[in-house]
């Protein structure tokens, strides 16, 4: 599973590389911190961050909420504001583009972890704009790619991989298509012919070939397959 990688915008360089330095400590992946929104934007075009923490006052002519907003409308990730500033009108800008969590000045490394993984979870328990609900489907699944829906036929797809906050959907034909949303989540809108197998893996066992101990071969690919997993995958298909 790779590492969570964390944008930080911080317009203070000792803070910023203050927060940087607790976050590897706990883990996670770090870029360099921007110090204003220009450099914030630059970075989330580029590096396409898991999640941002926002300083809401910074240098220059725009703020942390007008990046929250850019993120909202182009780059659909998590963000938590992070700052001195308890004021009304201050707590009143921030509601109005929904951070997943708000964390004022000065904060332990625990409530700034506690804050990363509860945004996290929870941005992605939402109902995700990735893809459509499992009633709406049928017989395929919409997910949405660089702006628009693209249709997958449920009978083309050969398994899900988890990768953190992602997925990535393996076809029959190869291609592959990464959406935001969690393993959790995507089995939900998914028919009965698709199984847990592990807990990074998700297979359309009609595809299925092969069944070993700890791993099972589908379309000539090796996935592994869990032990709590294995009894329920077999009692799934037909042993004669």
């Amino acid at each position: 599973m790779s590492q969570v990688k964390i944008l930080v915008v911080e317009d203070e360089i000792l803070i910023a590389d203050n927060i940087c330095d607790t976050l590897e400590d706990l883990g996670y992946y770090t870029f360099e911190p921007a110090i204003n929104y220009t450099e914030a934007i630059t970075i989330l075009k580029t590096e396409k961050p898991d999640i941002a923490l926002l300083d809401i006052n910074l240098s220059g002519a725009k703020s942390g909420i007008d990046i929250a907003k850019e993120i909202n409308e182009k780059y659909q990730i998590p963000f938590v504001f992070l700052t001195s500033n308890t004021d009304k009108d201050t707590v009143g800008l921030a509601k109005q583009v929904q951070p997943q969590a708000y964390l004022v000045k000065p904060f332990t490394q625990e409530e700034l972890f506690t804050s990363i993984e509860i945004a996290i979870s929870n941005f992605n328990k939402k109902d995700s704009p990735s893809i459509k609900n499992k009633a709406e489907n049928k017989g395929s699944l919409f997910v949405k790619e660089k702006g628009m829906f693209i249709k997958l036929n449920f009978e083309d797809i050969l398994y899900i991989k988890s990768d953190h906050v992602y997925v990535e959907i393996i076809l029959y034909n190869a291609k592959k298509h990464v959406i935001r949303i969690s393993l959790n989540d995507i089995i939900h809108k998914l028919p009965d012919n698709f199984i847990r197998v592990h807990r990074g893996y998700i297979v359309n066992y009609n595809h299925l070939e092969k069944i070993q101990t700890n791993m099972l071969v589908i379309n000539g690919l090796e996935i592994p397959l869990g032990k709590k997993y294995k009894e329920n995958l077999l009692q799934k298909i037909n042993i004669a």
